[in-house]
C-alpha cells in the first residue's frame, strides 16, 4: 500500500506540477507580448498627434494639453473596457500615476522598484505578483500569480511614461480547477488498481517462497522425492527448475552412495566371511591337523590380500572423488606411456602377452603426469588381466587438434554390447569379467573415469566379444 501510495502520488504530483507550470507559462506570457505590440500602437499615436497639432514644431503648452486629452481618449477607445480574465492596460506617468486604466484592478501597487528600472534601461520588463501557493491547487481553488508588463513609451509633448499590462490568470486557474477532480478520481483508482496487482503478485510470489521453504525443509529432512511447481517463463520459474534440477542430482547421488555402500558391504563380506570360516576350522581340529592348518592359513591370507586391494580400490575411488590439487606439469606423454606399459608386462609376464608401445618419438602435453599415468596403469592392468595368455596388447598416443589421445586395445574376451553403457559405474563387471581369476572388484574403470573426469579430459570404449576392447582417453593438451 505504501508503495502505491507513493508512486502514483509522485505520477499525480508530477501530472500536476507539469499542468501547472504550463498554465503559468501561458499567463506570464501573454501580458508581454501585448504589453509588446500596443506600446508600438501608442508610440504611432503619439507620432500622429504631434505631426497633426505641431507640424513638426515643439507643441505650446495648450497644445500638449490638447494632445494629451486626445491621446488618452484614443487609448481609451482602442483598449476599452476588458474582462476581468483579460489583460489589462494602463497608461502611467513619470510619477507612476495613472493617466488611464481599463478597470480599477489595472495597476498593481508594490511595483515601483521595477518601474523605475524600465524607465532607467528605457526597455520593456516583467513583473511577477504572487498571490499564493504553487500547489494550492492540489487541495484547492488553483491561486497562480499576477504577472505585469511594463513597457516605456513617450507621451504627447515628449514626457516619459509606462504603459502597463496586468494579467489576472483567471482562465488558467479554472483550467487548473477544472482537472483537479479528474486527477484526484483517477489517482484513487490506480492506487487501488496497483494495490490490487501488487498484492496478487505478492500472494503469488509468496507462494512460491513457501514452496520452495518446503522444499528446502525436505530436503534438510532427507526426503528427497519433492517437486518444485514450475509454470512460465520468469525469475521465479527459472529458480524452481533449478531446486529441481538440485533435487535430482541429490537423489542421484544419494542413489548412487547407497548403491556404493550396498556393493562395497557386499563385496567386503566375502573375504570376511571365508576368514572367519578358516578360522572357526582352526578352531575346531586345524591345531591337530597340518593339512587343515596349511589350507586355512593360506585361505585367510588370500582373502585378507583380497580385502586389503579392495580397501586400496576404495581409498583411490574416494580420493579421485575429492576436488584435489591438479597438477600443470609439461611432460612427455609418451614416456609416461612407456612406463605405464612396462610396469603392466612385468606385472603379467607370467601370461606371454605380446605389448606393444607408442612410437619412438616425443608428444608433450601440459597436464597432471601421475593421474595421467594412473588412468592407463587401470586400463592397461584390465587389458592384460582379461586378455588370453599369448595375446596382444598395445598402447598407441596422437596428436589430435588440441587433445592428446591414447589409445589402449587388446586382444581378450571383450565386452558385450549390453554392457558398454556400464562398465564405468562402480562394482559393475560384466559376466565375461565375473570368474575367479581376474579377481576384480568392478572398481578400475570407475576410478580412470573419475580421474579423466578430474583432467577434463574423455574416456570412450568400443569392444566385441570375443575379439578383444578398445579404450579410448583424450586429455587436453594444456
Amino acid at each position: 500500500m505504501l508503495f502505491s501510495v507513493l508512486t502514483v502520488g509522485g505520477i499525480s504530483l508530477t501530472s500536476y506540477m507539469i499542468v501547472t507550470d504550463s498554465m503559468a507559462a501561458v499567463a506570464r506570457d501573454r501580458p508581454v507580448r501585448v504589453a509588446s505590440i500596443n506600446a508600438r500602437v501608442l508610440d504611432m499615436q503619439v507620432r500622429e498627434l504631434e505631426r497633426d497639432l505641431g507640424q513638426g514644431e515643439s507643441l505650446s503648452a495648450e497644445d500638449e494639453r490638447v494632445a494629451m486629452a486626445e491621446f488618452l481618449s484614443q487609448a481609451g477607445t482602442i483598449f476599452g473596457e476588458r474582462a476581468p480574465a483579460e489583460p489589462q492596460i494602463a497608461v502611467l506617468d513619470a510619477e507612476f500615476r495613472s493617466l488611464w486604466q481599463s478597470s480599477d484592478v489595472a495597476v498593481v501597487s508594490g511595483l515601483d522598484d521595477k518601474r523605475r528600472e524600465t524607465l532607467r534601461l528605457g526597455e520593456q520588463t516583467a513583473s511577477e505578483f504572487p498571490r499564493g501557493s504553487f500547489f494550492s491547487g492540489l487541495v484547492g481553488p488553483a491561486v497562480l500569480s499576477i504577472h505585469v508588463a511594463h513597457a516605456p513609451i513617450v507621451l504627447p509633448g515628449g514626457g516619459q511614461g509606462l504603459l502597463e499590462v496586468s494579467y489576472y490568470p483567471f482562465r488558467e486557474e479554472a483550467v487548473i480547477d477544472s482537472i483537479r477532480p479528474p486527477m484526484l478520481a483517477l489517482a484513487v483508482f490506480a492506487m487501488l488498481a496497483m494495490t490490487m496487482m501488487m498484492q496478487t503478485s505478492m500472494n503469488w510470489v509468496l507462494r512460491l517462497v513457501d514452496d520452495l521453504r518446503s522444499a528446502a525443509d525436505s530436503v534438510d529432512a532427507g526426503r528427497l522425492d519433492v517437486r518444485l511447481p514450475v509454470g512460465g517463463d520468469h525469475e521465479i520459474g527459472e529458480l524452481a527448475r533449478s531446486i529441481n534440477r538440485l533435487i535430482d542430482r541429490l537423489r542421484q547421488r544419494a542413489e548412487a552412495q547407497s548403491r556404493f555402500v550396498a556393493d562395497a558391504s557386499h563385496e567386503l563380506a566375502t573375504p570376511v566371511a571365508g576368514i572367519r570360516g578358516y578360522t572357526s576350522i582352526l578352531r575346531a581340529w586345524g591345531a591337530e591337523d597340518p593339512e587343515v592348518r596349511a589350507e586355512a592359513i593360506a585361505a585367510i591370507d588370500r582373502e585378507s590380500r583380497r580385502m586389503a586391494r579392495l580397501c586400496g580400490n576404495l581409498l583411490s575411488l574416494v580420493r579421485s572423488d575429492q576436488v584435489a590439487h591438479v597438477k600443470s606439469v609439461h611432460f612427455d606423454a609418451n614416456a609416461v606411456a612407456r612406463e605405464a606399459l612396462a610396469a603392466a608386462a612385468t606385472h603379467h609376464h607370467e601370461k606371454g602377452l605380446d605389448v606393444v608401445g607408442p612410437e619412438e618419438g616425443q608428444l608433450f602435453v601440459t597436464s597432471d603426469p601421475d593421474r595421467v599415468e594412473d588412468v592407463l596403469s587401470v586400463l592397461l592392468d584390465n587389458a592384460c588381466k582379461y586378455t588370453p595368455d599369448g595375446g596382444r596388447v598395445e598402447l598407441s598416443t596422437r596428436r589430435e587438434q588440441e587433445s592428446v589421445v591414447f589409445e589402449i586395445s587388446d586382444t581378450g574376451v571383450g565386452i558385450p554390447p549390453e554392457d558398454l553403457d556400464n562398465v564405468f559405474e562402480r562394482f559393475y563387471r560384466s559376466d565375461a569379467s565375473r570368474n575367479e581369476a581376474t579377481g576384480g572388484f568392478g572398481l578400475g574403470l570407475a576410478i580412470a573415469k573419475t580421474t579423466v573426469d578430474v583432467l577434463h579430459g574423455s574416456i570412450e570404449v568400443r569392444s566385441t566379444v570375443d575379439e578383444g576392447s578398445v579404450f579410448t582417453v583424450r586429455i587436453p593438451r594444456g
